[in-house]
């Protein structure tokens, strides 16, 4: 698994580029980032659809149910301008290809079904914690919030303990 670094952007200048992001956010929204909400955004606005009576009597749906289509909702604008942004990424570094990285001892099924499993854990996480890695750490993190600190170094700290029981699928 050779990787030609020189098609990424220096992770300092990305960093950077980052923190003027969620500073332009701050400026012009008057919030922070955060993704886990436009997943919420998206399945509220669909079962209103499908369910109009439902999601107005529904204890969780009525809350946030407001009738109006899920691209009104910035967060689902900030998932489309991610997924657009990463793919020009891969394009103008010359790295799009339909495959799976793996290690040698893992199938690609099995990488798919961890990559899917661990991306449901996530966002079921993120919906009890109230907010993703970009809302609860970054964000918070940038206001000097405990709680952004704290879900900081869980997410990191959680990952190197996980981490060691899965290398052996890498190496």
């Amino acid at each position: 698994m050779s990787t030609n670094r020189n098609n990424y952007m220096n992770p300092y200048l990305a960093g950077f580029l980052l923190g003027l992001v969620l500073l332009a956010s701050f400026v012009i929204t008057g919030r922070g980032l955060g993704a886990s909400g436009a997943i919420r955004s998206v399945v509220i606005s669909t079962v209103g659809s499908l369910a109009p009576d439902y999601a107005g009597q529904s204890a969780f749906y009525s809350e946030f149910f407001s009738g109006a289509s899920p691209l009104g909702s910035w967060l689902v604008i900030l998932v489309i301008g991610v997924i657009l942004g990463s793919f020009l990424s891969g394009a103008l570094g010359n790295r799009l290809a339909f495959k799976t990285d793996r290690g040698p001892r893992i199938s690609v099924r099995t990488r798919l079904m961890f990559a899917l499993g661990g991306g449901l854990l996530f966002g079921l996480g993120a919906q009890f914690g109230r907010g993703c890695t970009s809302g609860s750490a970054l964000s918070g993190m940038a206001v000097m919030s405990t709680g952004g600190i704290l879900t900081m170094m869980a997410i990191f700290g959680t990952g190197y303990m996980i981490a060691y029981f899965f290398r052996k699928l890498w190496t």
